[in-house]
This record gives C-alpha cells, structure tokens and sequence, in this order.
C-alpha cells in the first residue's frame, strides 16, 4: 500500500494494486453470486416458493446492506488492514454452509454469512481502489467494479457448467476460490498496515476535493442518489433473481440455457460498468448518471412485449446502459462529503445491496400474487426515477455549485 500512497501523490494510478483488489472483487462477487445463481437447483431440491427464494436474497443481502456503513465508519476512524482477509474467510464457510445445507433455514445462515463477508470487503476495498487511482477516481472505481460485475457474470456460466450437472455438494469446490483471495488480501493487508500511519495524509481533502455546499443541498442530493440506487436496483433485482424463471416460463427455455442468457445480460452489464467511470471522469459524473437511469427507459418498457431473440437483445442494451450509473453515483457521492470514503463506500453499497435484496423479496412475493410477466412489466417503469437527476447539484470541479 505504500506503492498505493506514493502513486496518489505522484499523480499516477497504481494498477498492480488496482488488479490485485479487482481480481479479489472478482471472487467475492462471484462467490455470492453463487446463490443467485443456483436458485433453480434449490427451488427444486427444497420445493421453494419464489416468496422464499426472494427471502434468501434479502437475508444475503439485508445483512450486507445494514453493515457496510457501519464497517465503513468504523474504518474511516480506526483502519483495519486484515480485515478484508477475514471477509473473505466468511464467504469460504458461507459456500461451505450452502453446499451441505440440509434444510432450508441452514440456507439462510448460509446466506447471511455472504452477506456478512460481503459487507466487510466492499467499504475497505472500495478505499483502497480510490487511494490507488491517482485522482482518476471514476477510472478506479470502474475497474474496481467491473471486477464485481465480471465475478456476478461468471456465477450462472460455471452453475450451469458445474453446480447443475454435480449437484449442490459442488458449490463447496467454490470456497477454495474464496480461500484463494484470502491470501492475495492478507498480503494487501500486510502493506495496508505498514502505509496505515499515511492514510489520513492520503484522505484529507484537498481544497480541489472539496466541495462547498450547504448541508441541505448535500442532504437532498443524498436522498436523491438513494432514489436512483432504488430505482437501479430494484429493476436489477427483476432481473438477477427472476430472469431465468420469466425466460424458462415464457419462451419454454432449459435452465441451461437461460443461465447462458443471464450470462450475457451480466456480461453486457460489466461492459457498462467499465465505460461509466471513465467517461464519468471526462464528461462529469451527473451526466453519466441521467444517460443511464434515465436512457435506459425506452428499452425496459418494450423489453416485456417482444419476443425471444429481441428480449435477449433488449437485455445485454439494458444491462449495457443501467450499469454504468454506479461507479459514477459513488464517486459523485465521494466528492459531494470528502474525507469519508470508507463511511460513504459502505453506505452506497449498503444501499445497492438492501435495494436488491428488498426487491428480490417483494418481486417473488408478488410474483406468487400474481405473475412474472406482470412483474415485468411493472418494473418497466422503475428508470422513469431517474428524472429526479435534476434535483442533483452541480460538483465537478471548475462547474458552479448551485444550491
């Protein structure tokens, strides 16, 4: 981390760091993927309801949402170098729970403990890809997250390449990939500690970071992120947790091959996520994120009228646009309270990951109510919050801030 320091003040983003922390998002987002993934294996093998299936998801994920601020505070004031090794760790035996689970409740211990180990690594991890990036932050967080998005697009390629043809007992071969990332982050951990003395110097804000606006103005543009996190994520939840059902019950697909079709919505998705930061650097990251929750909305409202091949390709454009608003929303969050990496990292995590979860469960039980294909077109309409962008204030450097 003492490269990670020295390449800030340098003014050059340090990307041996930058790849070891991408790599390690990778496998802690393919790890608890996993689940999600899976879901169709064990809504046959434990006879689950779609209200079920989505309560596991909000375990997992509630249980990353309610900690990750809290993580993420802590760690601000008292830096915890080992503590994403031992996130990790979580994941190993979260995998391990799930693989042998007997009964459905051990599955939610099993979830909870993925939501746990997820919680630890984002708010760290996320500070470590912004003191890496040399002030190139939406270049960094980017590349920090693509490695998320490339591990979630992974998880339904190798279930249905490993997992469905062996069984649940596999998923247990996948903790050895946790175990793995756990040595790559110890080693973090180890020139985190040494370059920890350094960190506050690194994080103070410079009076070029710094952004001077009223705390109501900072306040509302907040609640108006939160709205778009919602708006995102609830639309993804439709998709990460029921785009294999919708597919299978409404153009007779094998689960093979709709695991191939998430596969490529989430390729697509990674695609956009790359794309965001940067351009979010270049052009300004309000703008970044109107094209994307916003300009997505022509696509989502056709997306429940057309048929197999357009609904695959309205998808990967889908996933292609929504995708990129994140990193964007996060370092616009970033800049609007400087100084709180960590504590703004874990609340914007915290955030995407309740806005699933949340929306998993009240999508399956209202998918049990009704349809998937009403549910579908429902959330069709979820972009149209991206109008409240407007409310945003403006905080790139060189615009006027207005209240």
């Amino acid at each position: 981390m003492t490269d990670v320091v020295a390449g800030r003040r340098a003014g050059s983003t340090s990307f041996p760091i930058l790849g070891a922390i991408t790599f390690c998002h990778l496998l802690n987002d393919l790890s608890t993927s996993l689940l999600l993934a899976i879901y169709p294996l064990l809504k046959s093998g434990f006879d689950l309801s779609f209200g079920q299936i989505g309560l596991l998801t909000l375990v997992y994920q509630g249980t990353g949402s309610l900690l990750q601020p809290v993580v993420g505070l802590y760690t601000d004031r008292r830096p915890q170098p080992y503590s994403l090794s031992f996130g990790m760790g979580c994941l190993a035996l979260g995998l391990t729970v799930i693989a042998y689970a007997p009964h459905y409740l051990v599955l939610l211990a099993g979830a909870a403990l993925l939501g746990i180990g997820s919680s630890i690594f984002h708010p760290e991890s996320s500070r470590i890809a912004r003191l890496a990036s040399g002030g190139a932050h939406g270049l960094a967080q980017s590349l920090f997250q693509v490695g998320g998005n490339a591990g979630n697009s992974l998880a339904p390629l190798l279930a249905a390449l490993f997992v469905l043809p062996n069984g649940q007992h596999s998923v247990g071969w996948f903790a050895l990939l946790a175990l793995t990332g756990m040595g790559i982050l110890t080693l973090l951990g180890h020139t985190y500690s040494r370059a920890a003395t350094a960190r506050p110097r690194a994080q103070k804000p410079s009076a070029a970071d710094a952004v001077a606006l009223p705390r109501a103005t900072v306040r509302r543009a907040i609640a108006v992120l939160i709205a778009l996190i919602f708006s995102k994520y609830f639309y993804l939840a439709s998709i990460t947790s029921y785009y294999i059902f919708y597919l299978i019950r409404h153009f007779g697909l094998s689960t093979q091959n709709a695991q191939l079709c998430l596969f490529a919505f989430l390729v697509s998705a990674a695609a956009g996520t790359m794309i965001g930061g940067p351009v979010g650097d270049r052009v300004g990251r309000k703008r970044v994120i109107w094209c994307s929750i916003l300009g997505v909305v022509p696509f989502t409202l056709v997306l429940p009228y057309v048929g197999l091949a357009a609904t695959i390709a309205l998808s990967i454009v889908i996933g292609l646009i929504i995708s990129s608003a994140f990193s964007a929303i996060v370092v616009y969050a970033q800049e609007l309270i400087p100084g709180r990496i960590g504590m703004v990292s874990g609340l914007f995590f915290g955030v995407a990951f309740g806005m699933a979860g949340l929306g998993a469960a009240v999508l399956g039980m209202l998918i049990d109510l009704t349809s998937i294909d009403f549910v579908y077109r429902l959330c069709s309409f979820l972009p149209l919050i991206g109008m409240l962008t407007a409310l945003l204030p403006e905080i790139e450097r060189g615009a006027p801030a207005r209240a």
